[in-house]
């Protein structure tokens, strides 16, 4: 297993790789999201079709940068940073990312290293280490067990059996419907609870 440091990951991402690093919820499979080529060998890897992955980054504007509209960003951003993804519209020119179904999941993370791994890199798509219907990965072996060495790179994190994966929302009207409940409870209000 090719193990390296989060700033050589930085390097790997930015030139295109696809590997495996600890997120602010779990071991995530992670690359590039502009980057169109490293998108399409990271749908390759994680072998689903029209699931897309969710879209983390560590501003508003690096997302707006991306080509998703400032509009649908101010409703979500009163919830970030943190382990809440907010399901987005967005346009036919980020496709590639969203399988066809012109809306993605996307987050601003509380982790302040991942946010800091995030300013160098620009956003990131990422989807847990794991495979369809699998358990997520909770240690950087687990992980290898599901990708071996068909991703480049692998950043240990050491255990994350505590950190569950995030909330994902989607704003219906007014009313916030939970389409997985993970590290925030929120009420249908828009109102955070608990975080756990």
């Amino acid at each position: 297993m090719k193990t390296v440091s989060p700033e050589q990951a930085v390097t790997l991402l930015l030139a295109g790789k696809v590997g495996i690093l600890p997120t602010d919820t779990v071991y995530g499979l992670v690359c590039q999201a502009a980057d169109k080529q490293a998108v399409a060998r990271f749908y390759e890897l994680k072998k689903r079709d029209r699931k897309p992955g969710t879209i983390v980054a560590a501003s508003v504007e690096q997302l707006v940068e991306l080509g998703i509209k400032k509009r649908y960003l101010s409703a979500a951003e009163q919830w970030w940073p943190n382990p809440l993804s907010v399901v987005i519209p967005t346009g036919e020119a980020l496709g590639y990312l969203h399988l066809g179904l012109d809306s993605l999941a996307i987050r601003i993370p509380k982790d302040n290293i991942f946010r800091a791994l995030l300013e160098k890199t620009g956003p990131l798509l990422t989807t847990s280490a794991n495979y369809p219907d699998q358990p997520n990965a909770e240690t950087i072996s687990q992980a290898y067990d599901y990708f071996t060495d068909r991703v480049d790179f692998y950043v240990d994190g050491g255990d994350l059996i505590d950190r569950p994966p995030s909330t994902v929302i989607r704003v219906v009207d007014d009313a916030i419907e939970v389409l997985r409940q993970g590290a925030v409870e929120i009420s249908e209000t828009g109102r955070i609870t608990h975080i756990y």
